[in-house]
């Protein structure tokens, strides 16, 4: 007897993570529909030749029909499998939309974050402590609430789900398609070749890296949906550990081009207004007390089938993308709409450089 294909139910859909959610799970053969506003990438649909059902809805009442058309696919006898929700941000959205298909699916797939751990100084499981909302009816998201309010979400879910709830916690979000060149700052700047910064913390070997292909997480969930599994999991790579070091080393092997690597200590870096995370893309000083790098026990997730494909694979496919789909000219650190843009653009990387071989150097 042939299985009957899984009936996915994807809360937002047109983002970066939605469509290497979508596209695996048609390969499955799954039945996909799609909830959201339709204002995000609305050609997308086309463009892929995807044979999806959407269904349009703003989630929040607040801004239109809320989850109207939803309700009425739900009271017409609509089901599905599984859900999958990577468009919630505040309890009140998660609980109203679990609420809504807590009868009309059998698993709610949430995608939440690492950002829920305030302490990422140690080895960190799925049972660590989350951060708390100083006010919980505070909706306003940003760089302090954005961890807490996704843990709020996390236990709407679980409240109304309950064993049948899958809460997925990704790490830094990679790939073809990256809205925040994070990680495309690196294979991009390589690529580019001539010199290149390389922080050096006090302990080389202590500064960790660690990251998920948005293409591996996204075949992942469609396979947590297929096979039921429920519970928390921490979802972020590799499956072993690497530092700083083998990260960059390890983009540096997907080009031949010259590049100069620049040794710069982390501490001249501070110094010259270099901006950890953002201004020298995944950079954790462990200078001022800093853990130089998170360091997210994966276990969990692996042993329900998680994989991680090579970082070589994932840097030149992004380096790649950013060829095809970005300007030649486009500069890293430019002000965007979300605000300043990732990277040390042309000219501040270049002043950096000229500081630092300017410096004073003590007699030996």
């Amino acid at each position: 007897m042939t299985a009957a294909p899984l009936k996915l139910l994807i809360l937002g859909g047109t983002g970066f993570l939605g469509p290497e959610t979508i596209e695996p799970a048609l390969a499955k053969g799954a039945e996909v529909t799609v909830f959201n506003r339709g204002k995000s990438n609305p050609e997308l649909v086309g463009k892929k030749g995807w044979k999806i059902e959407e269904i349009r809805g703003d989630r929040d009442p607040k801004e239109g029909e809320g989850l109207k058309a939803l309700e009425e696919a739900v009271k017409s006898g609509r089901t599905w499998d599984a859900v999958i929700d990577n468009s919630a941000y505040v309890p009140r959205i998660a609980r109203a939309s679990a609420e809504l298909l807590k009868s009309a699916t059998r698993q709610y797939i949430f995608v939440s974050t690492i950002s829920v751990y305030p302490d990422i100084s140690g080895d960190i499981d799925e049972d660590s402590p989350v951060g708390a909302m100083s006010d919980p009816t505070d909706e306003k998201v940003g760089g302090a609430t954005y961890g807490p309010l996704k843990a709020l979400c996390e236990q709407a879910v679980r409240d109304v789900f309950a064993d049948r709830a899958t809460i997925v916690r990704p790490g830094l979000l990679v790939g073809p398609g990256d809205p925040t060149d994070r990680f495309t700052y690196w294979p991009v700047r390589i690529a580019r070749g001539l010199k290149v910064i390389l922080p050096v913390p006090k302990d080389q070997w202590k500064s960790y890296m660690q990251w998920i292909d948005v293409r591996d997480l996204g075949d992942w969930m469609v396979r947590l949906a297929a096979d039921g599994h429920a519970g928390t999991y921490n979802a972020l790579g590799p499956d072993g550990t690497m530092t700083l070091n083998e990260f960059l080393f390890g983009i540096r092997a997907t080009t031949s081009a010259r590049v100069e690597w620049i040794p710069i200590d982390e501490k001249f870096l501070l110094e010259q207004q270099v901006t950890p995370w953002m201004g020298l893309p995944l950079w954790i000083p462990q200078e001022d007390g800093g853990v130089g790098g998170t360091r997210m026990k994966n276990a969990r997730a692996i042993s329900v089938g998680l994989t991680f494909r090579p970082l070589a694979n994932t840097a030149h496919d992004t380096a790649e993308w950013f060829a095809k789909y970005r300007p030649a000219d486009f500069d890293f650190g430019q002000l965007g709409k979300r605000g300043p843009g990732a990277g040390l653009s042309r000219e501040k990387e270049a002043a950096v450089i000229a500081a630092w071989a300017a410096r004073p150097v003590p007699a030996p």
